[in-house]
């Protein structure tokens, strides 16, 4: 395959298939006359494998997937609920951080993790010992999920945010890019 097939085909894989992105490295290095001065091999990204953790455990089923709305004001699901094993289960933090608000909003307990870098993790309901300033590790337990947000099913709305956008949490946990089937070559 020649490098710039090569190039499109690597920028369309999943990440299981190009791992820490050498297919794409390989593929931008062996261009005729090396990488093009806007783009080094050393500047070639990686393939974007998330790296953070499940709030829960085991790994949970998505119960209601994100929705954000077409604008600001409007409804929509600006986050993921999950299904948890069972009421009272412990929930985690996905990544290191700083407790930024422990507390109540409308009639739910909340606890939001700043993660830095304009992230920040909000989960409810779960009552938390934690108090604002507190420092978090990945996967420590931050509260205890409490009944009632999804009816009969016990369920944590997990919401992230960068600054004021909100993005799907899904992202930090799944590579939700698309598979593309390319074609076979004859060698």
């Amino acid at each position: 395959m020649k490098a710039p097939a090569l190039l499109a085909a690597a920028l369309l894989l999943p990440a299981s298939i190009t791992p820490a992105g050498e297919v794409l490295t390989a593929a931008v290095s062996s261009l005729p006359g090396g990488p093009p001065a806007a783009l080094s091999a050393s500047q070639v990204p990686g393939p974007g494998v998330p790296s953070w953790e499940w709030p829960l455990a085991p790994k949970p089923r998505v119960l209601r997937a994100f929705d954000p709305p077409d604008k600001p004001w409007m409804s929509g699901h600006r986050g993921v609920d999950l299904e948890a094993v069972h009421d009272a289960a412990p929930v985690t933090t996905p990544e290191s951080g700083t407790v930024s608000f422990v507390g109540v909003v409308v009639d739910r307990p909340v606890i939001t993790i700043d993660h830095g870098n304009g992230l920040r993790s909000s989960f409810e309901p779960v009552e938390s010992t934690l108090a604002t300033g507190d420092a978090v590790a990945k996967g420590d337990t931050i509260g205890t999920l409490l009944p009632g947000h999804c009816s009969a099913l016990p369920c944590v709305h997990w919401g992230v945010r960068r600054g004021e956008d909100y993005l799907n949490p899904l992202e930090f946990v799944m590579d939700l890019r698309p598979s593309i089937l390319l074609p076979l070559t004859r060698g």
